[in-house]
């Protein structure tokens, strides 16, 4: 029994679904700061001669103005065009950098919309839970992640700027321009190692995530056998769609007989109702059988639409255990039903 009880078994795809459902999804915060990040860097160098040129426009707008006395529908002016200006500068960057987010949760989980995390939950306003939540495994897992983290970050910055810093006594002696080329090479470099860093920390934090994710979400044998069960529904239920749908094919069965060729009897316990037709079917075919009164109730459809009825029981009873509604009949049984339709047609029926 608790073996049952233990998580041991990989969540199903229900459980994985339902988690969905309510706004559960393995989002890595570190991968989306990082594509967000990355598209923010690449947005602001492929903007940047756009935004200049437009903030060098502000700054001459504000230039205009010297001299001028300022009145308070200039100052409304200027302000309006300032916040023109600064919508046009930032928006485009603003705009990538958030479709860069929804990327990013995107490329984590797939689309996914659920109101439930949005729902006011009164628990959650506990402070005696709130405090357990903050000295949880979970909670001292993450701030030691934010730590390392931190650590790593300085540690990369600091190798690289000790190493800069040695070039420093040949640098002061180069011109001024020559200097900021310098600079711009070395903030290139950090740079590009800070992001590689982060890079590194997104990846191990996606995995993290996910690997943690799915472990939380694992079952016991009991949960899935009671999932299962939900799924497969009520036993009441079940049988009320069985009958329903014996109902529906015996109704079937009945209306075809009166297209068979041969009813084969017990003579009263089974009965076989077959029908050949050597155009569209290999062999004949059984479409419809019957025990005890449905018996009788194919019989009675058979004399009333003039059908052969040949009384054979062992035949009957093979073609009854053997076959299936809508099946044709099994090579062995050939012969036995070949003799049985050679005498209907000799004798002259359907």
């Amino acid at each position: 029994m608790a073996d049952d009880q233990e998580k041991t078994e990989e969540p199903t795809s229900k459980k994985i679904e339902d988690a969905r459902k309510e706004g559960n999804v393995p989002k890595s915060m570190d991968a989306s700061s990082f594509l967000t990040l990355l598209v923010g860097i690449f947005s602001f160098i492929a903007l940047f001669n756009f935004m200049q040129k437009h903030l060098v426009e502000l700054y001459q707008y504000y230039q205009s103005f010297i001299g001028v006395e300022l009145t308070k529908n200039i100052v409304i002016q200027i302000s309006i065009n300032t916040l023109k200006e600064i919508i046009l500068v930032v928006m485009p960057l603003a705009l990538l950098v958030a479709i860069s987010g929804l990327l990013a949760g995107f490329l984590q989980f797939g689309f996914v919309f659920s109101s439930k995390p949005l729902t006011p939950n009164l628990s959650k306003m506990n402070p005696i839970k709130g405090l357990k939540n903050l000295l949880s495994i979970k909670k001292l897992v993450e701030t030691i992640k934010i730590v390392l983290k931190v650590a790593l970050v300085f540690l990369v910055a600091y190798y690289y700027l000790i190493d800069f810093t040695k070039e420093l006594p040949s640098v002061v002696y180069l011109s001024i321009f020559k200097q900021l080329i310098w600079l711009k090479e070395k903030s290139m470099i950090l740079g590009a190692a800070i992001l590689i860093l982060f890079l590194v920390l997104a990846l191990f934090d996606l995995f993290f995530v996910r690997y943690n994710y799915f472990k939380d979400l694992k079952m016991s044998k009991q949960e899935i056998k009671d999932e299962f069960k939900q799924m497969e529904g009520d036993p009441q239920t079940k049988a009320r769609v069985k009958k329903i749908q014996m109902e529906m094919s015996k109704k079937r069965m009945m209306q075809e007989i009166p297209e068979a060729d041969v009813v084969i009897t017990n003579p009263t316990h089974f009965a076989v109702a077959l029908r050949y037709d050597k155009e569209k079917e290999d062999a004949p075919k059984v479409i419809a059988k019957g025990m005890n009164h449905l018996a009788l109730k194919i019989k009675e459809i058979a004399r009333a639409h003039d059908i052969q009825i040949v009384e054979n029981p062992p035949l009957a009873r093979e073609l009854y255990k053997k076959c299936e509604l809508s099946e044709t009949i099994p090579e062995n049984l050939y012969k036995a039903v070949a003799e049985v339709l050679a005498f209907v047609y000799k004798a002259g029926k359907r």
